[in-house]
């Protein structure tokens, strides 16, 4: 099976699902030039190697580069989800103390947000707001607009991912856009989670209204629900 990679963000966290087989040639070319890809503007990195089902030693030397790479970069690397075979490949080549290991996506994340992780650091020190949407673009934007706005922003598209952000790290505000779905459990979870933070709805027609006014709307609505009158 050729490799495949999904790709995904979680806050300030991107998750790098490989499926297949990391081997010497085109797959190993495509996951290393996919990370690099990422590190133009990503600095957290988790390779979730689950469903590999062989690795080679050029499959490995590649896993080794992109570590390298991110470190250079001022970022980090870590894998999660190791099978048995992958680990033993780690132990017998004696890398095992080279890479940061755990045994699931949400510890791996959760280990991006511990203080002193070696990782993407924000810029910003403000109110730390989690934006839920289903829409890349709009993520993107709002990602940079409450950025330069000061605040401290998390973005994720899937319920699921958002729940195990508000487990590791807290927040000030939840920003959630429309027709987000999720299972039965995912949703009451992530609910109850909002139960005590101020929420602001995105409407039906952000992503379609003029961008300047939906800006200042936004913004307005955030900066009441945090700051209310007295």
């Amino acid at each position: 099976m050729r490799l495949s990679l999904d790709t995904r963000e979680v806050g300030r966290v991107t998750i790098v699902h490989c499926n297949g087989r990391i081997v010497a040639g085109g797959e190993s070319e495509s996951l290393r030039a996919h990370v690099a890809w990422l590190l133009r503007d990503r600095r957290s990195i988790v390779l979730h190697l689950g469903a590999v089902g062989f690795m080679d030693s050029s499959g490995l030397g590649t896993i080794v580069r992109t570590l390298t790479s991110a470190r250079q970069a001022r970022g980090d690397l870590k894998l999660c989800n190791v099978p048995e075979h992958v680990r033993k490949v780690l132990e017998l080549s004696h890398l095992t103390s080279l890479f940061d290991t755990h045994e699931s996506e949400e510890k791996a994340v959760a280990a991006f947000y511990r203080p002193g992780a070696r990782a993407e650091t924000p810029a910003l020190t403000g109110r730390s707001v989690l934006c839920l949407d289903n829409n890349a673009d709009v993520l993107a934007y709002l990602r940079e607009l409450l950025r330069r706005a000061g605040y401290d922003v998390h973005t994720s598209g899937h319920v699921r991912d958002a729940f195990i952000l508000m487990r590791v790290t807290h927040f000030d505000l939840v920003l959630t856009g429309p027709d987000m779905t999720a299972s039965p459990a995912a949703q009451q979870a992530f609910q109850t989670a909002c139960a005590s933070l101020p929420v602001v709805e995105l409407g039906s027609d952000f992503s379609t209204r003029d961008a300047g006014e939906a800006c200042a709307g936004l913004l307005e609505k955030i900066e009441a629900r945090l700051n209310p009158k007295t």
